[in-house]
């Protein structure tokens, strides 16, 4: 990720930690590293998936979160281009374009809320 791909609209303390914690999630996607994912995620946490389309799956707990997002993070031959993340208080806009081993791409958007330094809430939406 670029350094300075991370806006951050308001320069408070729960921004600077949201932020923090974005940039922690961003690596872990794109160096295919999921180790300190446990250390991001809520116990409560509920990620709504991109798939399957029209609604996708979704996924509650700390335990199910974390393993959608191992999986996901652990795939041969893929890659996330972070084209933006946009910071205000505890929510989060991650604009990305996937890139699967076949070599085709999908672009979207995932809508995040941090809370206590933890990721609560991941809603994911795709282009097309």
């Amino acid at each position: 990720m670029k350094q300075g791909s991370i806006m951050v609209v308001h320069p408070d303390d729960q921004s600077r930690q949201t932020a923090e914690i974005m940039r922690r999630f961003n690596d872990v996607l794109q160096n295919h590293d999921p180790s300190a994912l446990p250390g991001l995620v809520a116990e409560d946490c509920v990620i709504e998936n991109t798939v399957p389309a029209p609604d996708g799956a979704r996924h509650a707990g700390r335990e199910a979160c974390v393993r959608l997002w191992l999986a996901i993070a652990s795939e041969p031959g893929t890659r996330f281009d972070i084209e933006e993340t946009f910071v205000a208080g505890e929510r989060a806009t991650i604009r990305w374009r996937y890139w699967r081993a076949d070599g085709n791409s999908i672009r979207g958007v995932n809508l995040m809320r941090v809370a206590d330094g933890l990721i609560v809430e991941a809603m994911g939406y795709v282009k097309g």
